[in-house]
């Protein structure tokens, strides 16, 4: 077996996508599988579809062409801005695009009618996180100008929250985007058949709110991988948060003493930590290091404490019997591990049903 290893349970995934589509299907909102983390994986991909995603979203498009080349011939949205170097990939990769920019958007427009393609775009809509989107007086005036676009249908508008900045959506905020919605087609005589009330950070509004909104979508990643709210980092109930695992080998097991000595500047990273003496500490070394994973995204199993790390080493600390040697240790991971984890080369991907 090969180290680092990410494991990752494939019929736990596909159970948590199920259950939330399942659920809010109930508050007629549809859930758009969010592909991004697992770097839009054919194999990840088909689980969803056995769950039945209906589209996924991704914001790379390279991952929407991994997705296509394998196959997965399920709709996809390119959930960030378009950039303008590749919009005609865009345009025929994609069904739908998330928008915030007019120039954006006529080049669109200029794509898909060379292309003979009809591509639907949402606009996003800025709701106070400051990330990206139109803000609300101005949607009015910013669809006036492309109304009229050729080949560019609009098919809704949408908001993102709790990225930036962690707010958090509610009934005030889900209510604007209605309204919006509203405004929008009494101005321009059309309908928005996607109103896209944002990410996992939405699940609990959307399962607890009783007031009435257009709000009928949702774009998933975090919950059905982790099992996670990402606003408040709480467990979903009914979701699995042992989907995925790292898991890393020791190659390094000393008692040490905790206090370093000699003169003392940065570190590698340019950091100067606060360090008491605890005196001598059960230590272990395990392969595994920041070019690897966010390490401030990893939980350790119960008597372990992470203490440092650097680029290729993760230090612990063991509160019980030090470890051995070749000892395999597992973390469960946040959605930043997850997301560095998956970018890392170093680290073997294994996936597996249960």
């Amino acid at each position: 077996m090969k180290y680092p290893r990410l494991d990752v349970d494939c019929t736990k995934i596909q159970q948590n996508a199920q259950f939330l589509i399942g659920k809010l299907s109930l508050k007629n909102i549809s859930v758009t599988p969010v592909t991004k983390v697992f770097l839009g994986h054919p194999i990840i991909a088909k689980v969803l579809v056995t769950a039945g995603a209906k589209m996924f979203a991704d914001s790379r498009i390279e991952n929407i062409q991994r997705m296509t080349n394998a196959g997965i011939t399920t709709s996809k949205m390119l959930m960030r801005t378009p950039m303008l170097s590749q919009v005609a990939t865009v345009v025929r990769c994609c069904e739908i695009s998330l928008n915030t920019e007019i120039i954006v958007i006529q080049s669109l427009s200029r794509a898909a009618k060379q292309s003979n393609i009809n591509h639907g775009i949402i606009i996003m809509v800025e709701l106070g996180d400051l990330r990206e989107g139109v803000m609300p007086e101005r949607i009015v005036g910013f669809i006036r100008k492309i109304i009229s676009l050729p080949n560019i249908t609009i098919r809704g508008i949408g908001a993102n929250l709790a990225c930036r900045y962690g707010i958090a959506p509610d009934d005030i905020k889900m209510s604007l985007l209605s309204d919006l919605a509203n405004e929008i087609e009494a101005q321009f005589g059309i309908y928005l058949d996607i109103i896209s009330g944002g990410n996992t950070a939405s699940i609990n509004w959307a399962l607890t709110s009783t007031n009435l909104t257009r709000v009928n979508n949702l774009r998933i990643g975090e919950a059905i991988f982790l099992g996670f709210e990402s606003l408040m980092n709480e467990k979903i109930i009914g979701l699995h948060d042992n989907a995925v695992t790292l898991s890393a080998e020791v190659i390094e097991s000393k008692i040490k003493p905790s206090l370093p000595w000699g003169s003392r500047g940065l570190n590698a990273f340019g950091e100067k930590d606060i360090i008491c003496d605890r005196g001598t500490v059960s230590q272990a070394i395990l392969a595994l290091g920041r070019q690897d994973v966010c390490v401030t995204g990893l939980s350790p199993p119960t008597g372990m404490q992470i203490m440092s790390s650097t680029s290729d080493h993760l230090i612990i600390e063991t509160t019980g019997e030090p470890l051995l040697v070749g000892q395999i240790v597992k973390f469960k991971l946040d959605y930043s591990a997850l997301l560095s984890c998956m970018s890392s080369r170093y680290v073997h991907k294994v996936f597996s049903t249960t």
